[in-house]
C-alpha cells in the first residue's frame, strides 16, 4: 500500500539502523496515544518527551549528520529523511517542525568550510541537540537583502553581533544557531553561530501560540570570533538561498503525513455513521469527495517520491530538482489543503471536536503553503524554468529511482544560486505519450492548447508584471510538470491505468478551473480569452472506473488505521 499504515508497516529498509529508526519513533507516538498528543497540543507543552526520545535513540545524529563527521550508518539520506518527514507530520505538525527547523540550521553549517563548527555541531546532535536557522526579521520578513543583523568587527580579530531576529523555530533551546547578518565594515552578508544558552542571548518569547517555540531573538553584543564564522560574501547568499532549496523540500511531506493520518480517520467516521438510514459513506457526494480526496493524495506522495529521486542525482550539470522543489512546496502543501477540505466536507463537525486528530489537522493543514517562501513567491520561482522547460529538450540522463542508503553530497555543495535560465529539461512529452487513457489524452489536449498560448498570445509587457495574471499562469504550467513526474512513477509503484485515470479526472478539472480564471483576468486579451477556452475540458466519465476505485482503494481504507487512545 502506497499510504503510510503505522499498524502495517512493512517497508523495506536498506540497512537495520534505518528501519529500528521509523519502527521505534511510531512506537514513541501510538505508546504516547491519542488522548496524551491532544492533551499536549491544547496545553501547548513543549514536546521536550519527544525530545529525550529523538537524544537517547540518537536519530537527529544518524539522519542528519553527513558520514565523515558521524558514526555508523551517518548520513543525509533524502530517501530516508522523506519517511521520517511523513511520519512526524503523520502524528503532529509540532514533532515535524523541530526537525524541520533543525534541518534548516543545519544546512549553514554543513555546507560551510569551517571544520571546526562541523566537528562540534557532530558532537552536539550526538547529545540530542536540536538547531535553529536564524533567517528572518520582524520588519523584513524573509527579505535578506534587508537584513538589519549586524556582525561589527572590533579590530582585534573579534566581532560583537547585534540585532534580532524573529519567527526562528527552536530558538529557546537550540544547541547552535546559524544566523544571518552583515559585516559593518564591508556590508558583506555573513552567516555566523550562536547558541541559545549564551548570556548575550534573549529569547523574547514564542510569537505562536502553540507547542512549538517560534522565537524572537535578541542578540545583544553577543562576542564572537572567526571560529564562528560559517561563510561570508556570496557563500553566505548562496548558502541561505541553498538551505531553502534543501528544507523547503521537506513540506510536502508534512502534509502528506497529516492528509494521510486525516484521511483514515474521516473514513472510519463516515463509514460507520448512518444519517437517514444509510451510512455516510453511502451517499453519492461523499463518495466523490472521498475519492478525489484519495486520488489527490496519491498524486502528492508520488510527485514528492519522485522529486526526491533528482534531489539525490543532482549535480552542476544537471539541477532540474531546482524546478521541482518549489513544486513539492507549493504544489503538493496546496493539494494537502484541498485534501482536508474534501474530507472535513464530509465529516462537517466531527472536524471541530476536541478528540480527533482531525481538528489538528485542519489546523496545521493551512501553515505549510505559508512558510519556506509563499505560495505566490514559489510559483515565481517556478514561471523562471518555463521556457527551457517548453524549449529544446536536453540530452540528459534518465533517472532510476534513487532509495540507496548513499549521503547527498551534493546538496552541500550547491554552487551558486544564480542562472537558473541555463537549467535543461528532459523532453516532457513521452512520458505522456506512453499510456493510452481517457483522462490522459484530454489533459494532452491541453497541454497543447496552453503551449498555443504561450506562441500565439504570450503575456505582455505588462502582464509579466501583473502578478494576479502571472501568478494564474504559473498555475497552469505548475499542474503540467506535477503531472509528469507523477507519471514518471506510475510503473515503480505499480498504479494501475484506471486510478491513473481518475487521477487525471482531478487534473483536467483542475486546468479547467484556472484556464478558466486567466480568461476571467482584467488584463486577458481577446486571443487569450479565446484560447484559454480551448484549454477548458469535462472529464471522461466512467461509472465502472469510479467505483473499482472507490471499493477497491478507497472505502477498503475502512477500519485499517486508528490511532492508540
Amino acid at each position: 500500500m502506497l499510504l503510510f499504515n503505522p499498524k502495517q508497516h512493512q517497508r523495506s529498509y536498506a540497512d537495520e539502523r534505518s528501519r529500528t529508526i521509523m519502527q521505534k519513533t511510531i512506537e514513541f507516538f501510538e505508546s504516547k496515544g491519542k488522548k496524551r498528543l491532544k492533551a499536549d497540543d491544547f496545553n501547548r507543552v513543549w514536546y521536550a518527551d519527544f525530545l529525550q526520545f529523538i537524544k537517547r535513540e540518537g536519530i537527529f545524529a544518524t539522519l542528519l549528520t553527513p558520514p565523515a563527521y558521524g558514526g555508523e550508518d551517518a548520513r543525509w539520506d533524502t530517501w530516508r529523511n522523506c519517511e521520517f518527514n511523513e511520519i512526524l507530520g503523520f502524528y503532529g505538525l509540532c514533532y515535524w517542525y523541530t526537525w524541520q527547523v533543525s534541518i534548516l540550521g543545519l544546512g549553514p553549517i554543513w555546507m560551510s568550510d569551517n571544520e571546526a563548527v562541523k566537528h562540534k555541531t557532530a558532537g552536539l546532535l550526538k547529545e540530542g541537540g536540536i538547531f535553529a536557522f536564524g533567517l528572518s526579521e520582524k520588519e523584513h520578513g524573509a527579505d535578506i537583502y534587508s537584513t538589519d543583523m549586524e556582525l561589527a568587527p572590533k579590530g582585534d580579530g573579534t566581532f560583537l553581533a547585534r540585532g534580532d531576529k524573529y519567527y526562528i523555530g527552536n530558538g529557546n533551546a537550540a544547541a547552535l544557531i546559524s544566523t544571518f547578518g552583515k559585516r559593518t565594515d564591508t556590508g558583506d552578508y555573513v552567516f555566523f553561530a550562536v547558541s541559545s544558552k549564551h548570556e548575550s542571548f534573549a529569547c523574547v518569547q514564542n510569537v505562536t501560540a502553540s507547542q512549538s517555540y517560534v522565537s524572537e531573538f535578541i542578540l545583544h553584543e553577543y562576542p564572537l570570533t572567526e571560529a564562528d564564522i560559517l561563510s561570508q560574501g556570496q557563500a553566505a547568499w548562496d548558502a541561505a538561498l541553498n538551505t531553502v532549496n534543501v528544507g523547503k523540500y521537506n513540506l510536502g511531506w508534512a502534509s502528506i503525513g497529516i492528509c494521510t493520518h486525516a484521511f483514515y480517520e474521516a473514513i472510519n467516521h463516515a463509514a460507520n455513521r448512518r444519517l437517514y438510514n444509510m451510512y455516510v459513506t453511502d451517499f453519492p457526494h461523499v463518495k466523490q469527495m472521498f475519492t478525489e480526496a484519495y486520488c489527490r493524495l496519491v498524486a502528492m506522495k508520488l510527485f514528492a517520491l519522485r522529486a526526491a529521486d533528482y534531489m539525490r542525482t543532482a549535480s552542476p550539470e544537471d539541477r532540474r530538482y531546482l524546478l521541482y522543489n518549489p513544486i513539492v512546496k507549493m504544489k503538493v502543501t496546496t493539494q494537502g489543503e484541498e485534501v482536508v477540505n474534501l474530507l472535513w466536507d464530509v465529516i462537517a463537525a466531527k472536524g471541530f471536536e476536541k478528540d480527533t486528530y482531525f481538528e489538528m489537522a485542519a489546523r496545521d493543514i493551512r501553515a505549510l503553503p505559508k512558510l519556506e517562501g509563499t505560495v505566490h513567491v514559489n510559483i515565481a520561482l517556478i514561471l523562471k524554468f518555463m521556457p527551457s522547460y517548453f524549449g529544446e529538450p536536453a540530452d540528459l540522463p534518465t533517472i532510476p529511482q534513487c532509495s540507496d542508503p548513499v549521503h547527498d553530497e551534493f546538496l552541500f555543495r550547491q554552487g551558486p544560486a544564480k542562472n537558473l535560465h541555463h537549467i535543461r529539461f528532459h523532453d516532457h512529452k513521452p512520458v505522456f505519450d506512453r499510456y493510452d487513457i481517457p483522462n490522459l489524452k484530454l489533459f494532452k489536449e491541453q497541454i497543447k492548447a496552453f503551449k498555443v498560448l504561450l506562441f500565439k498570445a504570450p503575456p505582455s509587457p505588462a502582464q509579466t508584471k501583473d502578478l494576479d495574471f502571472i501568478l494564474t499562469l504559473g498555475e497552469l504550467f505548475t499542474i503540467i510538470v506535477y503531472s509528469q513526474l507523477m507519471l514518471e512513477n506510475v510503473e515503480t509503484y505499480g498504479i494501475e491505468p484506471e486510478l491513473v485515470d481518475q487521477m487525471f479526472d482531478c487534473f483536467v478539472r483542475d486546468f479547467s478551473k484556472f484556464a478558466l480564471q486567466l480568461h476571467s483576468k482584467p488584463s486577458s486579451t481577446e486571443e487569450q480569452m479565446e484560447l484559454c477556452l480551448k484549454m477548458i475540458r469535462k472529464p471522461v466519465v466512467d461509472e465502472a472506473r469510479y467505483q473499482k476505485i472507490w471499493q477497491e482503494h478507497v472505502y477498503a481504507l475502512k477500519g485499517v488505521y486508528q490511532m492508540n487512545d
